[in-house]
């Protein structure tokens, strides 16, 4: 399918300066996670894989409105996301967070104790796909507020399904990644991580379990709510 639309209806697209703006005047990052990014930046190859600072602040908002206490992550990476999660529950809060690669969490670890919430992390260094049965097994359906997914793309069609057991009726799922760099409507991008996403998407939009709204914010952001 080609895609196309019309000028008038199209949102503005994000020049250097207006990311930077919001950055500026859009969000509240605050000091740990600010220093977190940039230790990142400075120590890691593929920093980018983290999320934006904007995704951070709207994850933020989101689990304040929403009253979330309880999240389950898929892709920890550096801790990045993790760390504005657990900055945004409640002393009370409980994230399982779910990462394959042991090089990684312990670049953000410090920051989540100089931020005062590692006590909230439950971090799994595991295969999500075998480790999420677990978490089910402990925890039972319908026992978590929100799932944060942002791993390996192959698995999100999993990841998306048993995030659907985990959160309770009204929870939120939120899959990011979802526009691919863009590589979603290259028809010649046939890779399987593209194709990954572009089922993932399809999957989503057609599935009458849910709402849904797809976000261009970041890399893409789709946040679902469970009927």
């Amino acid at each position: 399918m080609r895609w196309s639309i019309n000028m008038a209806d199209q949102s503005l697209r994000l020049t250097d300066g207006l990311d930077e703006y919001i950055r500026a005047v859009g969000m509240r990052e605050s000091e740990p996670l600010r220093r977190l990014r940039e230790h990142s930046k400075k120590t890691l190859v593929n920093a980018q894989l983290a999320i934006r600072p904007e995704e951070a602040g709207f994850l933020d908002m989101l689990v304040r409105l929403t009253g979330t206490k309880r999240i389950v992550e898929f892709g920890v990476y550096a801790g990045y996301s993790t760390l504005a999660l657990a900055q945004a529950i409640p002393e009370d809060g409980y994230i399982v967070a779910l990462e394959r690669d042991e090089r990684f969490p312990p670049v953000g670890r410090p920051f989540w104790e100089e931020a005062g919430v590692d006590h909230k992390i439950d971090l799994r260094l595991c295969d999500a796909n075998e480790e999420i049965e677990t978490v089910l097994q402990e925890n039972g359906p319908e026992s978590f507020d929100m799932a944060f997914i942002d791993a390996d793309k192959a698995s999100y069609m999993n990841y998306y399904e048993k995030s659907l057991e985990l959160v309770k009726k009204g929870g939120l799922v939120v899959v990011d990644n979802v526009l691919w760099y863009g590589r979603v409507i290259d028809e010649a991008d046939t890779t399987h991580q593209t194709e990954a996403i572009r089922a993932i998407n399809e999957h989503i939009v057609n599935d009458n379990r849910v709402d849904m709204s797809m976000l261009a914010i970041g890399d893409g952001m789709t946040v679902v709510r469970k009927r």
